[in-house]
C-alpha cells in the first residue's frame, strides 16, 4: 500500500525500496549496449524515471563508476561505487544494505549469484534483473 492508502501499480502488496544493479539489467539486452554504454545507463534510468513514476516506488540505480558526462535524475537516485572496478557496484549494494536499518524492506535487482546471496544473508529479498527489466518496460 502506498502513503495514500491505495495499492502501488507494481505487483507487490507493500512498498519496498529497490536497490538496482545498473549493469546487470543493461546486460539483460543484448542489444549493442556495450557500444555505447553512457546512452545504455541514460536509457535504463529514464525507464527507471517512468516507471518509479508511476508506481510511486522508491528507486535507487548503483553503477560501478560516475556515469560521464553525470546523469542526473529528481525521481531517482543515481549512485555509484566509490571506486571503479570490477564488482564495485556490487560492493557498494552490499555497504548499503549493511548501513541500512531496514534492510528487510530493501529488493535488490540483479542476476549475480554471489550478489543475491549477500542480499539474502542481510535480511533483503532479490529480484532478477531480467524480470525487473520485463516489469519496467511494461509498465
Amino acid at each position: 500500500m502506498t502513503a495514500s492508502g491505495s495499492a502501488a501499480r507494481s505487483t507487490y502488496a507493500f512498498s519496498v525500496r529497490w536497490l538496482i544493479d545498473g549493469m546487470n539489467v543493461i546486460g539483460t539486452r543484448p542489444d549493442a549496449w556495450w557500444r555505447d554504454r553512457h546512452g545504455a545507463m541514460v536509457r535504463l534510468v529514464t525507464m527507471l524515471e517512468g516507471w518509479a513514476a508511476s508506481s510511486g516506488e522508491e528507486v535507487t540505480v548503483v553503477f560501478e563508476r560516475p556515469p560521464s558526462p553525470p546523469i542526473r535524475s529528481t525521481v531517482i537516485e543515481v549512485a555509484h561505487a566509490p571506486r571503479a572496478r570490477r564488482d564495485s557496484a556490487d560492493d557498494e549494494i552490499v555497504r548499503r544494505l549493511a548501513a541500512d536499518r531496514e534492510p528487510g524492506s530493501v529488493r535488490v535487482v540483479t542476476s549475480d549469484l554471489w550478489l543475491a546471496d549477500r542480499v539474502h544473508a542481510s535480511g533483503a529479498t532479490v529480484e532478477p534483473s531480467a524480470r525487473f527489466r520485463i516489469l519496467i518496460e511494461d509498465h
